[in-house]
């Protein structure tokens, strides 16, 4: 599911080149390094803050949903529960040292993402509709929940066939469309203060986390240096 190749292997990336076909070489840029560090901080903050509702307090729901939550509760935990354990791993397969030397390692946890995201991705189908700001807010995580299982089972079609390249391409934009809940809390954060309407705020973001995180998906794979 990683998206690096093996510093002593001659292994095409998500984008099907080769060393040699790709760019120069050279270090990682300071953006880089950044995101390299801020995603997984940023996955683990959010997961650990998500976490909360397996506490089962309803003063820790959304109160605006308070009273959904705790009528769709297993459907709920089922979401969130997916959605943490997928949040935190997908980082772990993304270390090419990993996968060069611990390929077990990789593939078991692996398989744990997979089973993870097809967790989250059928609670976010089950519960999106009975989401705030209808239509467009619970249309837009429909489609989310959809596009994860959707990637994610093709990332393991490509896998159990041996098409690595095809592989940690679709599992990129798997992860990319997880990392939707950070890129949609960081929305909120963001724009909250800016005074606009909550239902447009949150509307907007739950189409832009979509949006932006699978533009950056196919940004990393055209680049031919995923992250």
């Amino acid at each position: 599911m990683t998206l690096h190749r093996p510093a002593e292997a001659e292994v095409p990336d998500a984008a099907g080149q080769s060393a040699t076909e790709r760019p120069g070489p050279g270090k990682p840029g300071a953006l880089r390094r950044a995101g390299r560090i801020a995603v997984p901080t940023l996955a683990l903050l959010v997961a650990a803050f998500s976490a909360r509702y397996f506490t089962l307090d309803r003063g820790s729901f959304l109160e605006e949903q308070r009273d959904v939550y705790a009528a769709h509760l297993p459907v709920l935990l089922l979401h969130i529960g997916g959605g943490v354990l997928a949040l935190s791993l997908g980082p772990l397969q993304f270390l090419p040292r990993l996968r060069a030397r611990r390929p077990a390692v990789h593939r078991w946890t692996g398989r744990v993402y997979v089973l993870a995201a097809a967790l989250t991705g059928v609670g976010g189908l089950l519960i999106a509709p009975y989401g705030l700001y209808p239509p467009l807010a619970p249309l837009a995580f429909t489609l989310l929940a959809a596009l994860v299982l959707t990637t994610t089972a093709l990332g393991l079609h490509h896998a159990r066939h041996a098409r690595i390249p095809a592989h940690r391409a679709w599992m990129l934009r798997s992860y990319a469309l997880i990392f939707a809940a950070v890129t949609f809390r960081l929305w909120l954060f963001l724009l909250t203060p800016t005074g606009l309407p909550a239902s447009v705020v949150y509307a907007s973001g739950a189409w832009a986390c979509v949006a932006i995180n699978l533009a950056a998906a196919e940004k990393l794979l055209r680049s031919g240096r995923p992250a």
